[in-house]
């Protein structure tokens, strides 16, 4: 009798090799994550609207008590799942770090994908209610929908933390902070806030302003995080000789903890609080990512010329906008801090994706 064997012959049995294995028992994990969430959602729901017929948005609604649910079991999920994910062999390096970082950076990771999660289903409720205005459903619809929404959101929180890397860890960044940002704007109890400055959506009361506080806040740790898996990949690309200088590494993950800390500071001290405090915060990041940018092609010497040919264009973009809002006065102060707001963010995602490509280029070379 023939045993199994490993590759594509003919009438023999194909065993699956072990990064198979690993995705097929991860989407088994997180169908059951799904599958968990969908059922508690579920019996939440019935205890809730029970004798009731909730409108899709609007007070005590479906969609804001679906969305409370997201977060709640969206963070859960995150948590086993970012947690499970180091004993992956791609992913066991994080079990040498300390366990103070590990918790700070599963708790940034948790709380950014389950923010992205509710305000995903705030935003999907709310058009839902205006496309069927006056709608309300029933007690049975109630339990479908939440339980739907709870369950599809869980799933991907949970593939998505098992196969985290720096690359996704700066797509999440933006995408959180673009929903984060324009949910704030939206949800403004001051429509004209633009004539003022980007702070004033932190200082005006309401769920708005502590949505918008609290994005800044976890923004700021999650960069933090992306100082870990930038000191990977650098290390990785030091010991490649692809850098130049080996004290890069810790050099530039400094820098982006700094970044990170000084944007949680600015939400933490929101401009009503403390002028003063929150204007350092803020100018203090936009001192260190110009720092950062004008060293890098020092510091970071051994990446390929067309990145610091990029970092001179962000810069250039960083200095025509100042003098756009003065001393030419084409751009208010909201204007600038948008595109300011862009330019660092974008120049992030960049130089992640970038070390990214590297690293994995040099691994397989």
């Amino acid at each position: 009798m023939s045993q199994p064997t490993v590759g594509r012959t003919a009438g023999t049995t194909t065993v699956p090799s072990r990064p198979r294995q690993r995705e097929v028992a991860t989407e088994s994990e997180a169908l059951v994550a799904a599958a968990s969430a969908a059922v508690v959602a579920g019996l939440a729901a019935l205890l809730i609207f029970f004798g009731r017929t909730p409108p899709l948005w609007g007070g005590a609604s479906l969609g804001l008590v679906t969305a409370g649910a997201v977060l709640v079991l969206g963070l859960a999920a995150a948590f086993v799942g970012y947690w499970r994910s180091r004993y992956l062999p791609d992913q066991s390096w994080r079990l040498s770090l300390p366990p103070w970082k590990f918790i700070v950076d599963a708790t940034t990771v948790a709380l950014v994908h389950a923010l992205i999660s509710a305000i995903a289903t705030v935003a999907t409720f709310l058009l839902l209610q205006r496309s069927f205005q006056g709608l309300t459903v029933d007690i049975y619809a109630a339990t479908v929908g939440m339980a739907v929404a709870c369950g599809l959101a869980v799933y991907w929180i949970y593939l998505s933390v098992a196969d985290i890397n720096t690359r996704k860890l700066s797509g999440l960044l933006v995408l959180f902070m673009v929903m984060s940002t324009v949910a704030s704007m939206a949800t403004s109890q001051d429509p004209k806030w633009w004539e003022y400055h980007f702070s004033q959506l932190g200082t005006l009361g309401g769920a708005s302003s502590g949505l918008f506080n609290l994005s800044l806040i976890v923004a700021g740790f999650f960069i933090t995080t992306f100082a870990v898996y930038l000191h990977r990949d650098l290390r990785s690309l030091i010991e490649r000789n692809v850098l130049v200088h080996r004290w890069s590494a810790g050099l530039c993950s400094g820098a982006f903890v700094a970044m990170g800390l000084l944007l949680a500071g600015v939400g933490v001290v929101p401009l009503s609080v403390s002028f003063l405090i929150h204007t350092l915060f803020a100018s203090g990041m936009a001192v260190v990512f110009i720092l950062l940018l004008l060293a890098s092609p020092f510091v970071l010497r051994g990446l390929p010329r067309r990145f610091f040919f990029l970092c001179s264009a962000f810069l250039a973009a960083l200095i025509v906008s100042l003098l756009l809002f003065f001393p030419v006065g084409y751009f208010n102060l909201t204007a600038f801090e948008l595109i300011a707001f862009v330019i660092i963010y974008g120049w992030i995602a960049v130089f992640i994706r970038l070390l990214d490509a590297l690293a994995v280029g040099t691994a397989d070379g």
